[in-house]
């Protein structure tokens, strides 16, 4: 027998199974109501309601539905509403600027946007056929905002469907459409609550942005197993265990420079840590200091789990989580094991190719291929494999280790920055004659931003402009920390940069190219 995978089979099931418990606790905070009191039985009821209302709309299957938010249960909802009536959701990244933001709803084919109410400025710069602020419910939900069940159009299953579109930084100067199937999304979230050993006993706080990589997968897996969501919109440590501490917060996603955060607020905690020997935070990104992994575990009292994988992939291709043989290990001793990728999810196989050291990956959680870029799609499925763009090594006990980036990217506080981006934008600066942009060390954020620049003789610009030339530009996570002024670039006798010699003297001393 053969049934297709959908996203609602985990709405479905929650629906069915907890029907009556509250499924998500909304952000108090924010400039739209809250939606408060919803039970699964009326997130289902609501994703429902936004299905029928894209069905008045003349919305078909396959049409792209985007939305720029931050974490919101309306976004959590959507992911369902959307994606679980056939549809393509493409949630957008609320940190970028405005002209970003345009490209990918255009290209994306978006026929709808969804656009948090605190970034309205936006509808004077991207629009779609159909452009909606969240929080005004009778254009999300419709009919159903009222209680009264909406019932959408049927929508047969095929888990070779797309479900969502996920962009993100890689080798080119634009972003690239991650094409991410049902079938994707469902292995990724089953494998991934198997081995984070999620139930319907866990709460889920969202430090992770739900539009990053549909955030890992969470929002489905939590729902999957009737686990409660707690939406918390702007990252802050001391508020982070806040909510640890009033809701019995048990799982959390986050970037280093998060763990970071919640590590400096928990030295001026008053009282016993909240969550102690309860939460499991799983890490992703680049791998933090094992010093940092280790205060994990002894000042927090809680679960360190490493885990790597890519936009690409779902994203979950490796795991590190301790086991029964590391229990008699100190701290950090169990820290230097942990700060290994980790072995392969099941399902997953991984090697390297023998030539360049990249990580090649072959699983049902890598992506269908890029939207409208057949011939990067081509390349990055060279041989049959999915090619990381990240070099390492994978041990005798098959524990992948993260050594180098062979794609000119740069994770700086878990967001993907492209070298190639951020170059254009300094090129586009008339004083500008040869750039340089790398990722260098950080304790706070693991990388930050780095460009090495030749200007025109003659030139009056600082730092400051440059810097500030950048952020009118793009994103300001995307911008430089620090600009250091060259009289030249060195370069090949082809002329071309070679950047790992560029990056080597900010790395001295160091056993990985990544932080």
């Amino acid at each position: 027998m053969f049934v297709p995978m959908s996203v609602n089979d985990f709405i479905d099931r929650a629906a069915a199974v907890y029907g009556e418990r509250l499924a998500v606790v909304d952000e108090p905070d924010q400039p739209a109501p809250p939606l408060e009191g919803v039970t699964y039985a009326r997130m289902r009821q609501l994703a429902n309601a936004q299905a029928a209302h894209l069905d008045s709309l003349g919305i078909d299957v396959g049409d792209r539905v985007a939305v720029v938010s931050h974490n919101s249960a309306r976004l959590l909802t959507s992911f369902f509403g959307v994606a679980g009536s056939g549809r393509v959701l493409v949630p957008i990244n609320f940190r970028l600027a405005p002209e970003e933001v345009k490209f990918i709803v255009e290209h994306s084919g978006a026929r709808v946007l969804y656009i948090d109410p605190e970034l309205t400025s936006l509808i004077d710069e991207v629009s779609a056929e159909h452009t909606f602020v969240l929080g005004e419910d009778e254009h999300l939900f419709g009919a159903g905002a009222d209680g009264t069940p909406a019932e959408p159009r049927a929508w047969e299953p095929d888990e070779d469907a797309v479900a969502t579109i996920n962009y993100t930084s890689g080798t080119t100067a634009r972003p690239k459409g991650v094409r991410i199937t049902h079938r994707n999304i469902w292995t990724n979230a089953v494998t991934f609550g198997l081995h984070a050993g999620i139930s319907d006993r866990d709460v889920y706080l969202h430090t992770l942005p739900m539009f990053h990589a549909n955030g890992w997968g969470m929002p489905f897996a939590m729902t999957g197993v009737g686990a409660q969501h707690v939406v918390i919109r702007k990252i802050d440590g001391a508020e982070i265990l806040r909510r640890v501490e009033r809701h019995g917060v048990t799982v959390m996603c986050a970037a280093p420079a998060v763990v970071n955060s919640v590590l400096a607020a928990a030295q001026e905690w008053e009282g016993e840590i909240p969550g102690r020997d309860r939460v499991r935070i799983i890490v992703a990104g680049a791998p933090p200091p094992t010093q940092t992994i280790a205060r994990v575990e002894t000042e927090l009292g809680w679960e360190f789990i490493q885990i790597y994988g890519l936009t690409e992939t779902s994203p979950l291709l490796t795991i590190n989580r301790t086991r029964a043989e590391w229990d008699e290990l100190t701290p950090e001793e169990r820290a230097g094991k942990l700060v290994r990728a980790g072995s392969p999810a099941i399902g997953c196989r991984m090697k390297l190719d023998k030539e360049s050291g990249e990580l090649l990956a072959r699983s049902n959680v890598v992506m269908e291929g890029y939207h409208d870029l057949p011939e990067e799609t081509e390349r990055t499925f060279a041989g049959g494999w999915f090619h990381t763009g990240d070099g390492g090594t994978i041990g005798d006990d098959g524990y992948v280790t993260i050594s180098d980036r062979k794609k000119d990217v740069i994770i700086t506080g878990g967001e993907n920055v492209s070298s190639i981006e951020v170059e254009d934008v300094l090129f586009s600066h008339p004083d500008v004659t040869e750039v340089a942009v790398i990722g260098i060390p950080d304790d706070k954020w693991g990388e930050t931003i780095k460009a090495l620049v030749v200007v025109a003789e003659g030139s009056e610009a600082t730092e400051a402009d440059l810097i500030a030339w950048c952020k009118s530009k793009a994103a300001g996570y995307k911008a430089p920390t620090t600009i250091e002024f060259r009289d030249e670039l060195a370069r090949t006798a082809t002329g071309k940069l070679q950047k790992f010699k560029l990056r080597a003297p900010y790395w001295e001393g160091r056993d990985r190219r990544v932080n």
